[in-house]
């Protein structure tokens, strides 16, 4: 936020980059849709030979568990 408030030559830059990673991030999630809707569409053509491959391929686009926290543990 203050990236869009301060009006250097580098908050500008840093601004547009945010914003471009924002829409790179929305490119990303409708293709995942569109992946998630091609998936569909082959397993329903071919038979159950395949099942185990469209289910390990279901398992990889499954986002990570967010119970699992990000950073170092301090011990005590």
């Amino acid at each position: 936020m203050l990236s869009s408030v301060l009006r250097s030559r580098r908050a500008v830059q840093v601004n547009i980059e945010i914003m471009r990673t924002f829409v790179r991030l929305r490119e990303m999630i409708a293709s995942h849709k569109d992946l998630a809707r091609r998936l569909n569409e082959l397993e329903k053509k071919y038979d159950g030979q395949f099942k185990v491959v469209f289910d390990a391929i279901r398992q990889l686009m499954e986002p990570p568990d967010s119970k699992r926290r990000i950073g170092f543990k301090a011990q005590a």
